[in-house]
């Protein structure tokens, strides 16, 4: 039996379609599959959305991101017949401003079925600098877009299981992990991950399972 195709397989190609246009791109960044950056002064910012074939979530997912972003893409898998092919899908993606691309994974090669164009909803600036403020501090590219059945590995994330690999299996303070972390002492008081324990004031220590995430983590990176 073939494995079954995932929103996955779309985001290789994607990425490299809007590297090509000069952004630098990071999958799954707060809920969004594909967010691009470009270092123009203000930055512009750019959404691909993707999915396996057009369907009306997709749209209403689309609605949802173009107060904060300056182009979104809608990106789907290339088809014969499928609704990609319908010219009322390519008019209702001009009519609301966005994007479509037809992905063909046999070639990876992306097809633009419709441009972005200047549609100018009400700006949703605090969404907009929240996407921003994790794309920059985000270390690398650590999860696919389209990515549904793992954790999303956060900047906020990553800060954490740095100070966890720091501390391993002795004692630390916030102040020896921020050269790692500048956030660090809230990362070890609010223990979201319930990966610290404190072993006296100003003092911590990993848990059973924050020493299972830094094994995790390190096995990862090897």
């Amino acid at each position: 039996m073939e494995p079954r195709l995932s929103e996955t397989a779309l985001y290789p190609p994607v990425k490299a379609f809007l590297e090509a246009q000069g952004f630098e791109v990071k999958g799954e960044i707060c809920g969004c599959d594909a967010v691009g950056v470009r270092a123009d002064e203000p930055p512009v910012l750019v959404i691909a959305e993707l999915k396996l074939s057009f369907t009306l979530e997709l749209v209403l997912q689309a609605v949802e991101r173009m107060r904060c972003a300056d182009q979104l893409y809608l990106a789907v898998v290339a088809s014969r017949r499928g609704r990609d092919q319908d010219p009322r899908v390519v008019r209702l993606c001009r009519l609301l401003g966005l994007g479509l691309l037809a992905v063909d994974l046999r070639i990876g090669r992306v097809t633009v079925l419709c441009e972005p164009t200047p549609y100018r909803p009400r700006a949703n600036l605090p969404q907009r600098r929240r996407l921003i403020r994790e794309h920059h501090r985000r270390a690398g590219d650590p999860t696919p877009g389209g990515s549904s059945r793992q954790p999303i590995m956060t900047a906020y994330r990553q800060r954490a299981l740095a100070c966890a690999a720091a501390i391993g299996e002795d004692t630390a303070r916030p102040r020896d992990l921020r050269h790692l972390a500048e956030d660090a002492g809230a990362i070890l008081l609010r223990n979201v991950y319930g990966w610290f324990e404190r072993v006296r004031p100003g003092h911590y220590r990993l848990s059973d399972v924050g020493r299972a995430a830094a094994t995790t983590a390190d096995r990862a990176a090897a």
